[in-house]
């Protein structure tokens, strides 16, 4: 199904949706410093209230509490923008444009409706009182903890470091934050159980619908949906991985397939004649790799043009490739 409406809809995917997503976010920002300082609460103004949208036609709050940053810190903001940009952007290139704007526009709807349908609920339960406290429990918190779960479930065995600190494989802290995220769910009132169960409701649609397909993760797969420009640059820049590769499907590929047009052709023959163990990773600027340095630490550059990896002493200070 969304095979034929990627035909149909595909041209009209928004690329980079992350990026419009953090765009919102540092409005919110704005809005909300800007209340402390004028005393309007413009927040208030933003929030996901269906009694407002109804009889006030306050239509602009089913878009504005999108942008509603889910922390006020300033620091955290950061760390969360950044990280769910590098999240968003790895999800946009293995799934497609299309896709990914299906995911997260989903999440999105089913907030919406999961609001309404508990207004309406509540009007049921208890009417003639004033409902206009909805949107207290709904924001992005747990849009932001599909796009989460869902890199989790494609690269599980990726290892981050948690708090910049301790190393952790994306399965683990998916599995961690699922035991809050149900501890959660069983200890809130319905408010709280509906607005969980809606934003998280696209992560259980999608992966059940797409069970049994296998999604390639190589930057040029479904290069037709992920915009102009793309080429092979690699988005992670900066995080250290293990295991499985979002950059080529799985399992880190050899150095000697990847480097063969960064550093001349190589004889097909010549790593069957070679002695010893394949290197997995090589700097593009010394040839040292991770056998002959095993102290260092490789990672690829986002800024060049084509899939290029540098050790740690190189990453930082090398001429970028265009």
């Amino acid at each position: 199904m969304l095979d034929k409406l990627e035909r149909r809809l595909g041209r009209y995917a928004i690329p980079n949706l992350t990026l419009w997503l953090i765009g919102g976010y540092i409005i919110g920002y704005i809005l909300y410093f800007a209340s402390l300082s004028s005393g309007a609460n413009f927040i208030a103004m933003m929030t996901l209230e269906p009694a407002r949208i109804i009889y006030h036609f306050e239509i602009w709050r089913l878009i504005t509490w999108v942008m509603i940053p889910p922390s006020y810190s300033i620091f955290w903001g950061l760390i969360m923008m950044l990280f769910y940009y590098q999240l968003g952007r790895v999800l946009e290139q293995t799934w497609g444009t299309f896709r990914f704007n299906v995911y997260i526009f989903s999440g999105i709807l089913f907030t919406v409706i999961g609001a309404f349908l508990l207004y309406g609920v509540a009007r049921i339960l208890y009417p003639g009182q004033n409902i206009s406290n909805i949107g207290t429990f709904f924001s992005t918190s747990y849009i932001n903890m599909s796009i989460f779960l869902a890199f989790a479930v494609l690269y599980g065995d990726m290892q981050v470091y948690l708090y910049f600190v301790i190393p952790i494989k994306m399965r683990w802290l998916a599995i961690v934050y699922a035991g809050l995220t149900l501890y959660e769910l069983l200890a809130t009132d319905w408010g709280g159980r509906v607005a969980i169960i809606a934003s998280l409701l696209n992560f259980f649609i999608f992966f059940l619908s797409n069970r049994k397909k296998k999604w390639s993760a190589n930057p040029t797969f479904r290069q037709r949906g992920f915009g102009k420009g793309a080429g092979n640059k690699t988005p992670w820049s900066g995080f250290h991985y293990q295991g499985q590769d979002p950059f080529s499907g799985g399992q880190r590929q050899s150095s000697d397939n990847s480097d063969r047009g960064r550093f001349g052709s190589q004889n097909p023959g010549s790593a069957s004649r070679s002695r010893g163990p394949i290197s997995r990773h090589k700097c593009a600027v010394c040839g040292r790799t991770e056998i002959t340095n095993p102290e260092l630490e490789f990672r690829f550059c986002s800024k060049c043009n084509g899939n290029y990896e540098y050790c740690q002493d190189h990453l930082f200070n090398h001429k970028h490739v265009i």
